[in-house]
């Protein structure tokens, strides 16, 4: 092969030996690393229970935002109940189970709650089975629990109309799969010099170059990475979701890749990029706490105020962001209850000064949590605000 014809860094003479500029990467790599070891700090200084719903949270944001980054919305309180039901966290009544979405969940959760665990082809092949349950890709067949076979052509990321493809990337023959799967298992399951920080951004890259499967090679991509993130912490519990941030920088993230895939094994500019990204992860997961902090907040006040079960978890949904305004309608409609009964149930907590009516109502009335004073829990979370503040300022 020409040097002419090289077109993807896997055609390089030297594939896949990487190397990247430590020292222009150093100040990002304390950067997270100061970041990742203050919120770590401060979800210590809370309880256990507010962790484990600092986790369910996550958690169901990176599985919502991993597939929605590929274009599949799921749904978002099936993706919570199966998180929870299989986490054993109390959200109260579950939401009917969904295949594909207990999926996506039983990938994420073994990436993460079992990383600990080598890396195999056994186990990435049960991911690509729990993605794709039916054997299809939406309507098309596809080779599942299996490397692709190239049957159909070589492996290419395109985008426009069929008439008029765009090709942004060719990935490796389906022959070599068997050679470069094993050197990339063995490079992941090996300690090695490299900061973990670095080999997370290394492992994802690596895998998306190798796209061993006909379809899912993204997702599962990011759960490589967020194995290797879990790695670095030594914890299964999740405070942040680089998927979710991926999902933000989404035209970023796949102009970076076709870059990196286009260019030499001189990978600096993709692993600034990525350790960029995670920094902001980190970084975004004070509204993820905050909003914990807050509903713990809420129940304390409460604690010795009545309430039915319908109240209890209408509140839950408010507290844990509610889509829209809340009216006397949606909440007969999601408590499975008549117009009256809910109207009954909002005048209560209206009475006992739990909700208050929107001053932005419009045409029909709603409602929202009226706001409480800052105790404890709001000096903690002063306490994380200031400490991220000062992590983005080093």
């Amino acid at each position: 092969m020409n040097s002419g014809d090289k077109l993807y860094i896997w055609q390089q003479d030297t594939w896949p030996k990487w190397t990247y500029a430590h020292t222009r990467l150093a100040p990002l790599l304390a950067q997270v690393h100061h970041a990742q070891g203050l919120l770590l700090g401060r979800m210590h200084d809370i309880g256990l229970e507010q962790r484990d719903q600092a986790t369910l949270r996550v958690l169901t944001e990176d599985v919502i935002k991993t597939s929605e980054i590929e274009g599949e919305m799921l749904n978002p309180e099936s993706v919570r109940s199966s998180i929870a039901r299989r986490l054993g966290v109390d959200i109260g009544a579950l939401a009917p189970t969904d295949r594909h979405v207990d999926g996506v969940v039983d990938m994420v959760l073994d990436a993460t709650q079992q990383h600990d665990q080598a890396l195999t082809v056994q186990r990435l092949c049960g991911w690509h089975a729990a993605l794709f349950p039916t054997g299809y890709s939406g309507m098309t067949p596809i080779r599942v629990g299996a490397w692709r076979n190239d049957a159909q052509g070589p492996m290419q990321v395109v985008s426009g109309p069929s008439y008029r493809p765009r090709v942004h990337y060719q990935a490796p023959p389906a022959n070599t799969l068997d050679a470069e799967m094993a050197l990339f298992l063995d490079w992941f399951n090996t300690a090695s010099q490299d900061d973990p920080l670095i080999k997370a951004g290394l492992a994802h890259l690596w895998f998306v170059t190798v796209h061993p499967m006909d379809d899912g090679n993204g997702r599962m991509g990011r759960a490589v990475g967020d194995l290797a993130l879990a790695r670095a912490e030594g914890t299964a519990q999740r405070y942040y979701s680089l998927s979710a941030q991926i999902q933000r920088e989404r035209k970023d993230y796949y102009n970076q890749l076709e870059r990196t895939q286009k260019g030499t094994l001189d990978v600096t500019d993709w692993l600034e990029w990525f350790l960029g990204c995670l920094l902001r992860a980190v970084q975004g997961a004070q509204g993820t706490l905050s909003a914990v902090l807050s509903k713990a907040n809420f129940w304390r006040q409460w604690a010795d105020t009545p309430m039915n079960e319908r109240q209890i978890k209408l509140l839950n949904k408010l507290l844990d962001g509610f889509d829209g305004k809340l009216t006397t309608s949606k909440w007969a409609a999601i408590a499975k209850c008549s117009q009256d009964t809910a109207l009954r149930d909002i005048n209560e907590l209206l009475e006992r000064g739990v909700l208050m009516r929107s001053e932005a109502s419009g045409r029909s009335t709603s409602y929202e949590i009226r706001s409480l004073p800052v105790d404890a829990f709001g000096s903690i979370k002063q306490g994380l605000n200031e400490a991220i503040a000062h992590a983005k300022n080093q």
